[in-house]
């Protein structure tokens, strides 16, 4: 199997879940609410599985790797906007969350904030999909040997395995912090 084989399985499980975005613009507008826990599952989904889990992945591991090669211009190019992508969603769901404070905090202007960042967020990430999964993934393959593509494949798997430890050790921290105050 190629690196990329879990990267695009990554993509499939991003993909479901932005697609409950839309029902869920539908029932914030239809209720003039937004429903936090849905943000806050959607926030959680994307900063843990689809940044930190899978763009960590890519940027750790793989756009490092690639860093050592000598790229063609449209490669060096398409990876240098992928990682400008990665930090365009992060802002937009910062940007959600302090909206959601917002709309708790009775702001109700903040629903179309809310609303703009799923919106964003919706459309925003099959376009940075569809770049990685057909131009950018199979031929950036090419740069690697067998060996290499291995030991990448390996140290994905090894990144995964962390994950799980990394999420809950912040979620102590941060009950740790709260019943401190």
């Amino acid at each position: 199997m190629k690196p990329i084989g879990p990267l695009m399985w990554e993509h499939r499980l991003i993909e479901r879940m932005l697609h409950l975005f839309d029902g869920q613009i539908a029932r914030i507008r239809e209720a003039n609410a937004v429903d936090p826990v849905f943000v806050d599952i959607a926030v959680d989904f994307i900063r843990t599985y689809a940044d930190r889990t899978h763009h960590g992945k890519e940027e750790d591991i793989l756009f490092r790797n690639l860093a050592k090669k000598q790229l063609s211009a449209e490669h060096a190019r398409i990876m240098n906007e992928l990682v400008e992508e990665h930090k365009y969603a992060r802002k937009t769901v910062g940007r959600m969350v302090e909206a959601k404070e917002m709309f708790l905090k009775g702001d109700k202007n903040a629903i179309q904030d809310v609303i703009a960042c799923l919106a964003e967020l919706a459309e925003f990430y099959p376009r940075h999909i569809e770049k990685e999964d057909k131009r950018f993934f199979f031929p950036c393959m090419e740069y690697f040997t067998q060996e290499e593509q291995d030991a990448m494949l390996q140290e994905f798997w090894e990144f995964d395995r962390n994950m799980i430890h990394e999420k809950y050790q912040k979620v102590a921290d941060m009950l740790d912090a709260m019943q401190e105050k």
